[in-house]
């Protein structure tokens, strides 16, 4: 009986390997594309201790698949080159020592070729291995935890380039090719009934999760209504005209002292000239659309302008309540327009704009759900050792991958995060 029920779940252990070698050159190959547009020293360079080069995030994730998948299933494993173990090591304390993360652009050797050569060497090494169906079970969950991890770099990738590339004086475009920003009328911003009462939350078990999305567990949620659109450039621009970043009374006493020694006056990215305001993207400098979610705040700033307003951040709980999962409409990086877009629609149905365009900061802290655990070994590295001094982001960016997002995802920044597409919504106490 027990060779039986072997014989009968091969046939679904290849079919999920064959899936995933689908998913694999998919995924892969899409960081290849997005590094396409750079030059060798683009990928190189480091602009700040918070970002890292190109050349770097496609080491450090072929990395994981070497480290995570090969290393530990290969009879007569051996590595493609033994200090790459210590260059491209994150923060796995488990596996070693970790080159200091504020000095990655100084990592002129190896190579950007060398890098592509390692890449192009794990590459064939994982297919082989999930063409030959010859991968146990507990390694393909690490194969598909390695594609959502990459998805995430992939973002990564595109917001560090665009602050390297906003500190050249240049103004140098990522891409030519982009889609022109839409100038369009501002929808009305409408209030809408959150759920309320006892709630579930927290993904369910079924299909893929991260581990900081569970386990679902019940939590008990105020009455609250959520705005039906993000806030909008045009609408955080009034912020800053009634002086918001000069009045103390609004600002949280972190961000108040950091607003004042970094001499904060508008969101990351937008540049005052006598012809009005602009905004440096990745199709370069252009003037700032009024009807776009604001974008490349701090949790900070977002907190300040809902204080401004007499509203507040929502919680994660009402996010989520709100969300279902998002749809072709929705904003995310295959629109290829690589930044957020204005709302068109009323949202008279509910809360639109809830996935994509930009990330959600909310009001609660990055913390573990009731019940967590963190996984065995070096994995368990992965979410939980993070889950101090920081606050959740909810939704996605239009630069998030469709198949990566859904309404149980957490994100999570330091308040004072402000290189990625960070945007707010309000809430309020119903």
């Amino acid at each position: 009986m027990k060779s039986e029920s072997k014989r009968r779940k091969l046939p679904v252990a290849a079919l999920q390997a064959d899936k995933l070698a689908c998913d694999f050159r998919e995924v892969r190959g899409r960081t290849q594309v997005l590094a396409a547009p750079l030059s060798p020293e683009d990928c190189l360079a480091q602009s700040m201790p918070d970002a890292s080069p190109t050349k770097w995030h496609m080491a450090h994730t072929t990395w994981f698949f070497e480290t995570f998948v090969l290393e530990p299933s290969a009879s007569g494993f051996t590595a493609f080159d033994e200090s790459f173990r210590t260059l491209f090591n994150s923060y796995y304390n488990s596996v070693g020592d970790q080159y200091p993360r504020p000095r990655r652009g100084l990592l002129t050797r190896p190579s950007l070729a060398k890098v592509q050569e390692y890449r192009e060497q794990i590459d064939e090494d994982i297919l082989r291995g999930l063409e030959a169906d010859a991968f146990r079970p507990e390694t393909l969950a690490v194969i598909e935890l390695g594609l959502h991890h990459e998805e995430q770099h992939q973002e990564l990738i595109l917001s560090d380039i665009l602050h390297l590339l906003s500190v050249n004086p240049q103004s140098p475009v990522y891409r030519q090719d982009l889609p022109e920003p839409t100038f369009q009328e501002l929808a009305p911003l409408t209030w809408h009934v959150g759920l309320e009462g006892i709630q579930g939350l927290g993904h369910p078990g079924v299909g893929f999760s991260f581990d900081n999305e569970g386990p679902r567990h019940e939590v008990l949620v105020a009455p609250h209504v959520l705005a039906s659109r993000l806030v909008s450039n045009l609408e955080f621009q009034a912020f800053m005209e009634d002086e918001g970043y000069s009045r103390p009374e609004l600002w949280l006493a972190e961000g108040w002292t950091l607003c004042q020694e970094e001499s904060w006056q508008a969101p990351l990215y937008w540049q005052k000239s006598d012809a009005g305001w602009s905004c440096f993207g990745l199709g370069g400098l252009g003037p700032m659309v009024p009807s776009e979610p604001v974008s490349h705040i701090s949790f900070f700033e977002a907190d300040a302008y809902a204080r401004w307003v007499g509203a507040r951040l929502p919680r994660e709980a009402e996010w989520e309540l709100s969300a279902k999962e998002p749809g072709p409409e929705d904003n995310l990086a295959e629109s290829g327009r690589l930044r957020p877009n204005g709302l068109s629609s009323r949202g008279e149905l509910g809360p639109h704009q809830l996935f994509g365009d930009v990330w959600e900061w909310t009001q609660s802290a990055y913390q573990a759900y009731p019940g967590y655990r963190p996984g065995p070994g070096a994995l368990g590295e992965y979410n939980g050792k993070f889950m101090s001094n920081q606050y959740v982001l909810r939704g996605g960016s239009c630069v998030t991958p469709r198949r990566h997002i859904r309404s149980t995802y957490r994100n999570f920044f330091p308040a004072h995060a402000r290189w990625q597409w960070s945007g707010l919504r309000l809430a309020k106490d119903a």
